[in-house]
This record gives structure tokens, C-alpha cells and sequence, in this order.
């Protein structure tokens, strides 16, 4: 009897504990997800448990238009949030996230025959570049922005020992229009560049000429192709294969959302600067409501209202079963069955594993009165049997 309350008492320890990590964890740089662990899942559940993380193979971070809705959330989020923010706060988060409407440089005067009709500077295109008169200063479209090759052009139109003014004019406007926001980052890295989308030359209008596959597409098929083997695997040598090309996959996907993380990482940082002592105190933006949220939060719950239910032997039966269904979960994610790869780690097994262990006990469990021996359903039992 004592070795059996002291092993749910144990059993309950290391899962209370194992929640309150967990918890612990979320108000850090790195907070605990799930979602790792099941998009590594194997075994005939594994779409099951991939498909839980919403995103099994990351191509949300690799589109555009999802990544700049998930900030307008978080966007959004913010402004609701912190509802102190000033004027100049919420200006500076906006221009950090979409960009300035327009640059300007303070210029008194604008030397002659650099002026068109039509008010924008000679030699550089049309709406990129104009001199506001009336306040006195040379003002660049925010959306276009100001290239070096317009820059040297208006270098060239007017000598710098003539009008130094007009120079420092140019180069201070230029500086600043060379601040791209977070969205025009994001843009130039999964829509401008050719290395990651690819290349498609048009010999005429609706006919390719020449198409280079970019490294998007390229990670996009190699999925596919892992997939089709997976599914036709059957040999340890197939499957030994498919774990080096797993690693390889893995490798191709972190380095192409690596920076598209490290732009929302950023951006996030560079919103939390942006507050006051007193704002901070406040806690950080919530997190966006997700599939993997809520399970996340689900299984730190589970973890600690579980573990110490099975501590104090408050409904012992119930939380142990409970318990066997949530370790039984996550023995399936990865379950040492053959023809199943398996798990990273030092760990050898062939269906029974740690998990598997903990489950048989916490079934055991279930069939005894371990909370009647030692715990609150014993002394619940005897306080209404006296009542009665």
C-alpha cells in the first residue's frame, strides 16, 4: 500500500511539476510549445498530430499575405492592450509595420533649372521626388522611396561646391527613405528576391522563355517527395533513407524561415521599445488565438491539475484515468512500433517505452483505492460517512 500511494504520488509530481515548467516558461524569450514535438509525430497518427499545429510544414511563414495578416493581428492586439498609448506611440508602431507616407529633408532653397513643370526634381521619375515650397523641404514618397541611381543623378544636375546645401539635402532624405518598414522587409524577402521565389522570363505574352525554380518551390516539392516515400516505405533501409532526408528537409526549412522569423522577432522587440517603464509592467501582447494555443494551454492544465489531483488523492480513480489518456497521447505521437522510425534521442525501444510504462501504471492506479489508503478521498469518504 505505501509503495503504491508513493508511486501516484511520484507520477503526480513529475507531471505537476512538469506544468508548472511549462507555465513558467511562457513569460520567457522561448515559451514551451507543442508544436515541435508534434511535427516530428510518426506512426500511423502522424497527420493526425501534424495537422494539431495548423501549419504541419511552415509555408506560412513562407507566404506573404499570412505573415501581414498575422502582424495586423498582432497589430491590433497591441492597440488593445496597452490603451494608454499616446499619439506619438501608435504613429511611430504604424510607420514601424507598413512605412512613413513620405521622407522629408529640410532645404531652403532648391537651385535653379533642377524644378520641373510639373513639380518634381529633373532626372528622377515622376512622384518619388518633389520640393514642398511652402514648408521648405524635399519630400520622398514613402512607397516609392529614393533608388542610389536617382540619388547620384540629382548629385550630378547641381555641383556640390555650388549648392552644398542642396547635397546634404539629398543625402539626408536619402538616408532616411532607405528605411524600409517591417512589411517592405518582408516583401523584398518572399516576393523580390529571385533566390527564394524563383525567376520566370516571357519570351511573349502567355509563353515562358526561361523558368528558374526558386528555393520556396524547390522545399515545397522535396515535401512531396517525402511524403510519397513515406508512404511507400517498407524496408529499414527505406526508412533509414527517409531519415536523412527528413534531416535535409529540416535544414532547407530553417533556412528559409529562419529570417522571416528573425523579421518577426524584430518587430515585436522593436514594439516593446516603444513602451514606458509602466506599459512594460503590463505584461506582453497576448498571443494570437490558435489551434496549438489552446492545446498548449490545454496540456499545461492537464499537467498540473492532474499532477495534483494524483498528490493529494482527490479523485484519485478519475485523474489517474485521466492521466493514462493524456501520457497515452503522447506515447502515440512517437510510438516504437516496427516500421515506424524512430524517436531522436538515446532512447531504444520496441512498443513499450517510458510513456507506455507510466500509462500501465497509471491504470493500475485506477484499479486501486490508492486515495482512500492516503489522501483527501479517504478523509472525504469517512467525513460523510460520519454525516450519514
Amino acid at each position: 500500500m505505501l509503495l503504491i500511494v508513493l508511486l501516484r504520488i511520484s507520477i503526480g509530481w513529475q507531471m505537476l511539476y512538469e506544468g508548472l515548467w511549462k507555465i513558467d516558461s511562457l513569460t520567457s524569450a522561448k515559451p514551451w510549445t507543442s508544436e515541435g514535438y508534434l511535427k516530428n509525430s510518426q506512426g500511423p497518427f502522424r497527420d493526425h498530430f501534424r495537422n494539431m499545429t495548423g501549419d504541419p510544414n511552415d509555408y506560412r511563414w513562407l507566404n506573404y499575405d499570412a505573415v501581414a495578416k498575422s502582424w495586423n493581428g498582432w497589430h491590433k492586439r497591441y492597440l488593445s492592450h496597452y490603451t494608454d498609448l499616446s499619439d506619438s506611440q501608435k504613429a511611430k508602431l504604424y510607420e514601424l509595420l507598413n512605412g512613413k507616407k513620405l521622407f522629408a529633408a529640410n532645404l531652403n532653397k532648391l537651385p535653379a533649372g533642377v524644378l520641373q513643370e510639373d513639380g518634381t526634381l529633373a532626372k528622377v521619375s515622376k512622384r518619388v521626388i518633389t520640393y514642398n515650397a511652402k514648408q521648405k523641404r524635399l519630400e520622398v514618397d514613402g512607397i516609392m522611396h529614393l533608388v542610389p541611381k536617382e540619388r547620384e543623378r540629382l548629385y550630378a544636375a547641381v555641383p556640390a561646391e555650388d549648392f552644398p546645401e542642396f547635397h546634404k539635402a539629398v543625402k539626408d532624405v536619402f538616408a532616411r527613405s532607405a528605411r524600409l518598414s517591417f512589411k517592405e522587409q518582408l516583401a523584398a524577402s518572399l516576393k523580390g528576391n529571385p533566390e527564394r521565389v524563383g525567376i520566370i522570363l516571357e519570351a511573349q505574352k502567355g509563353t515562358i522563355d526561361y523558368k528558374r525554380i526558386g528555393e520556396i518551390e524547390l522545399y515545397k516539392a522535396q515535401v512531396a517527395r517525402y511524403e510519397k516515400n513515406l508512404a511507400a516505405a517498407q524496408q529499414d533501409y527505406q526508412f533509414d533513407h527517409l531519415q536523412k532526408q527528413w534531416a535535409e528537409l529540416q535544414q532547407m526549412r530553417g533556412k528559409l524561415i529562419a529570417p522571416v522569423k528573425a523579421l518577426d522577432a524584430d518587430l515585436k522587440e522593436a514594439g516593446r521599445k516603444l513602451l514606458t517603464p509602466a506599459q512594460l509592467s503590463q505584461g506582453p501582447v497576448p498571443a494570437e488565438k490558435t489551434q496549438l494555443r489552446q492545446l498548449n494551454l490545454l496540456t499545461i492544465v492537464g499537467l498540473t491539475g492532474l499532477g495534483i489531483l494524483l498528490i493529494v488523492g482527490l479523485g484519485t480513480r478519475f485523474a489517474a484515468i485521466g492521466a493514462a489518456m493524456m501520457i497515452g497521447s503522447f506515447y502515440l505521437v512517437m510510438p516504437p512500433w516496427p516500421g515506424v522510425p524512430a524517436a531522436p534521442g538515446p532512447e531504444h525501444s520496441l512498443f513499450v517505452n517510458k510513456n507506455f510504462i507510466e500509462v500501465i501504471a497509471l491504470l493500475c492506479l485506477a484499479a486501486l483505492p490508492s486515495g482512500s489508503w492516503f489522501g483527501l478521498d479517504g478523509l472525504l469518504g469517512r467525513l460523510f460517512k460520519k454525516k450519514a
